[in-house]
């Protein structure tokens, strides 16, 4: 008899449980963007001035954990505000920052840091470091950053110093296609003044060292929860250490273990970028041989009536039917909705195949 032989790594990883993100009582918010207003990647925030001013998240949420400061950041030294989005069928997360600081360090190896920290999956537990597998040689290329990610974010990179450095095994991920960024400042080094970062990056369920190619992308989903978190790491004049390590997890090792980051919410569409009624749905092949097709309604607003029409002279008025074709072909399938609002209609052209 074969034995099974599962990597060290994957065995730590399927033994992580369910766990409790911090900060239990709160619950962040990511704005989901309609598909026409994406915001371009650019520097110009002005596609920003849609997002709600409850989903802007300034330096009072923010706590250092390391240098033993009180409460947030004097924001004469130093003041931050973060945006969060995300687009409905693209597994991306976009990123808004905006910070002024008293004295900009670019230092290439310890200037001003913007951290970001995300495990979509809420897969937790240690992602940089871990006592059971530090003897292994390998240790960099087999675990770090693999089930969730952690960008060190140069703000701003200074001259010949690349955007962003990833903390993991997977430096690919921080290339296009996988994320993008651009700045917007006039400050030079050691003054004072104000930076603007507009960024998107795609997190990882798994992301190996080799490359994408067995790479695995978070399905992003309305109306559930992500784990994320951010850290401002903030060095001044002649600084060899930082003065402060202010996150919004309020646990410093948010930046290596991936249970102590918190909940983030990706939201709907907010109701003034929607139509008071709007039909959707999608549909499932349960049995092939037997032309079976399950059907479900995905639409939006107060409804009172469903009238499917199946493109083969037959109909169903349940909200989410199931239908035997009496033969294989493709078909024209319309979900009509009615509701106090009016009526709505979609429309799929042989979509529906069977054989």
């Amino acid at each position: 008899m074969k034995k099974l032989l599962i990597p060290l790594t994957c065995l730590i990883m399927l033994s992580q449980t369910v766990f409790a993100l911090e900060r239990p009582d709160t619950e962040f918010k990511i704005f989901q963007f309609p598909r026409t207003m994406i915001p371009r990647i650019d520097g110009d925030i002005s596609d920003w001035d849609i997002v709600p001013a409850s989903y802007i998240y300034g330096a009072d949420q923010l706590r250092d954990t390391v240098k033993g400061h009180e409460g947030p950041p004097d924001p004469k030294d130093l003041d931050v505000s973060v945006r969060v989005g995300w687009v409905k069928g693209l597994n991306r997360l976009y990123f808004l920052y905006e910070a002024s600081d008293d004295y900009w360090n670019m230092h290439y190896s310890r200037g001003d840091i913007f951290e970001i920290v995300v495990d979509a999956d809420l897969s937790g537990g240690q992602f940089i470091n871990n006592e059971q597998l530090e003897k292994w040689p390998d240790n960099h290329f087999r675990f770090k950053g693999v089930h969730a990610q952690n960008y060190h974010i140069f703000t701003p990179p200074g001259e010949g110093r690349d955007w962003t450095m990833v903390w993991g095994c997977q430096p690919w991920i921080k290339e296009l296609p996988y994320s993008n960024h651009a700045y917007q400042y006039n400050f030079k080094e050691g003054d004072a003044g104000r930076l603007v970062l507009e960024f998107w990056i795609t997190p990882f369920d798994y992301a190996p060292f080799e490359g994408p190619e067995r790479a695995v992308v978070s399905n992003l989903v309305e109306d559930t929860i992500i784990g994320l978190s951010w850290s401002v790491l903030d060095y001044d004049e002649d600084s060899k250490a930082y003065e402060g390590f202010w996150n919004l997890s309020h646990i410093t090792r948010m930046d290596s273990n991936a249970s102590h980051q918190v909940a983030f919410r990706l939201m709907p569409l907010e109701h003034n970028f929607r139509k008071a009624l709007e039909a959707e749905w999608s549909f499932q092949i349960v049995d092939m041989d037997r032309h079976l097709v399950s059907f479900n309604d995905l639409s939006y607003g107060e409804i009172t009536s469903w009238h499917w029409d199946f493109g083969d002279n037959l109909s169903s008025s349940e909200q989410n039917p199931m239908h035997s074709y009496e033969k294989g072909g493709d078909y024209i399938v319309i979900l009509t909705v009615k509701g106090p609002a009016g009526e709505a209609r979609r429309i799929k052209v042989r979509d529906v195949a069977v054989k």
